[in-house]
């Protein structure tokens, strides 16, 4: 472990752990979309990197949820494989978000953030419920540590190195 890796997010393979081949590697990362994870990989092609970890803020069975949460930002993740280093390099973005009439709009925000993030969003909310009795009508918690560490253990299980970039290009 590097002096440094626990700020970069950087996460290493067991020793002796052989290294998968790059296209195995995208495909278990890909694999780790499943219907109830609030989030989603994708295909990174389009912003010229191999995938993108996101919120799945625009997804019509989450977007409710995100709205009535008051989450003003997406966090993006976006991967980028360097084959001969066995490296998974990534880069953390966030986003503002704009609600209107329940529905998201992707915005650019006055501030942004590029590099390395953990945070936590979460809340609950109060209100009379369908038997008209006073109760809990949703609670949530978002981590970026939900999106990143499946993704950092399918990489390092593969042999790979998720290297978090700080500063300079992906």
């Amino acid at each position: 472990m590097d002096l440094f890796d626990f700020l970069t997010s950087t996460r290493r393979p067991v020793a002796g752990v052989q290294a998968l081949p790059a296209e195995e590697l995208y495909e278990r990362l890909l694999h780790l979309n499943r219907p109830a994870a609030p989030y989603r990989i994708i295909d990174g092609t389009p912003e010229h990197v191999d995938l993108i970890a996101e919120w799945k803020i625009v997804d019509a069975e989450w977007y409710e949820l995100f709205a009535k949460a008051g989450i003003s930002k997406v966090f993006r993740i976006f991967l980028k494989f360097d084959e001969l280093k066995h490296h998974v390099r990534s880069l953390d973005r966030e986003y503002g978000v704009a609600w209107r009439a329940g529905v998201p709009q992707l915005s650019i925000a006055a501030s942004g953030f590029r590099g390395q993030k953990q945070s936590i969003e979460f809340g609950k909310a109060y209100a009379f419920t369908e038997t008209l009795e006073p109760g809990v009508v949703y609670n949530y918690r978002f981590e970026t540590r939900e999106i990143k560490k499946p993704i950092q253990e399918a990489v390092t299980g593969s042999g790979w190195t998720y290297k978090g970039v700080t500063f300079g290009r992906l």
